[in-house]
Formats: C-alpha cells, structure tokens, sequence
C-alpha cells in the first residue's frame, strides 16, 4: 500500500454480538414464516411469552419463554423495525459495555419487559413474541450517554407517552395491540441497568 493510500473501512461496522443478534432473528423469522401456518402457530404457542402460564402448576415453557420470546416476529414490518432499532442502537451501546455485558444486557432487559407485562395482566393468556422490549431497553441506555444529559428527561417522558399512547390506540389501521407495559418494562430497565454495566472508560460520556 502506498503512503498515499488511505486504509479501507468497512461501509457498516456492526458490532460481533449486535451482528449475531441481527443474524438470529432475522434466520428464525425466514425460518418460521416458510413453514405452515399451524406450525408456525405451535412454535409460537410453546415459544412465546404467555403470563398465565405463571399460575395454575408447573409449565415447562415458562422456565424459557422469557428469552425465547424476543427472537420471535409476526411479520416483516414487526421485524424490520426492531432491527433497525437493534442496529442504530446496539453499536454504541455494544461498544461501551463490551460483548458478554452486553448480551447479558439486552437479554435481561427483554426478560424484565416480559414480566413487567406479567405483573400487570398476570392472568393473560395472550402470546407475547419480539425483541421490542430488548429494543426499548437499548434506547433506555442510549438517553443515559452523556449527549443526551440535557434533555434526558424530556426524552424520557416523551417516549413513555409515545409508547402509552400507541399501546392504547394501537398500531396501523386496523389497530394492532402493542405491549406497551414491556416496552416501558424493559426501557426501565435500561435505565438503570445501563450505569452499573458501562466500562470505566466509558462512564459519563
């Protein structure tokens, strides 16, 4: 290479674990939504996030379903949205709390969403699937970097009546629910969460 030439960057440069993330949900969507509408509905069944299995004995989907349930999407737009949050936010937030952090992060956050729903509505037998709560808690951590320090609670407050007002009204023409009760959960969450997980290096900033 000549002194000249400057070095190459890659046009997109995604984190390792906000990458495999990406590439997960995005192979299990194609997954599921090639396969028979009753099998895919199954899946869902088993998989998806359901409060009432919580009471009335013992359910084997419950000891998983609070992680399996972000990897699953009802369609392109569910999906297309949420990776484009996880994409705009999991980079700066992967690069602050490093990989294992960081799942652990984005895991956790969808899992506190999830029972956020169940202590509102604990008797719902309503199936709950995306990472829209994982999602939520990446912004939840976004609004803690120091750019944001001056508008923080604006953006806070902004966001959860967003999110409490498409909740009630739903979403698209035909009103399609929103779990909004786990996305405030897991933006929450992030919230907190966020500080006592960033690197040194990288606290305050």
């Amino acid at each position: 290479m000549s002194a000249q030439e400057a070095p190459r960057q890659r046009m997109f440069n995604v984190p390792t674990v906000t990458k495999w993330l990406l590439v997960a949900n995005v192979a299990i969507f194609a997954v599921t939504a090639t396969l028979p509408d009753a099998t895919s509905d199954a899946i869902v069944g088993v998989l998806g996030f359901s409060s009432a299995r919580y009471h009335g004995g013992f359910h084997l989907a419950a000891l998983f379903d609070p992680i399996t349930y972000q990897f699953l999407h009802g369609g392109i737009e569910h999906i297309a949205v949420n990776m484009l949050g996880l994409v705009a936010f999991g980079a700066g937030v992967e690069q602050r709390l490093g990989p294992w952090r960081f799942l652990a992060f984005y895991l956790v956050c969808g899992v506190i969403g999830a029972f956020a729903e169940l202590a509102i509505d604990p008797h719902s037998t309503d199936l709950m699937i995306g990472a829209s709560a994982s999602i939520s808690g990446l912004f939840g951590a976004i609004l803690r970097f120091g750019a944001f320090r001056r508008t923080f609670w604006t953006l806070v407050a902004a966001w959860l009546v967003l999110n409490a007002v498409t909740g009630i009204a739903g979403v698209g023409s035909e009103g399609v629910p929103v779990a909004w009760v786990a996305h405030v959960g897991g933006f929450l969450a992030g919230l907190v969460l966020y500080p006592l997980l960033v690197r040194p290096a990288y606290a305050g900033k």
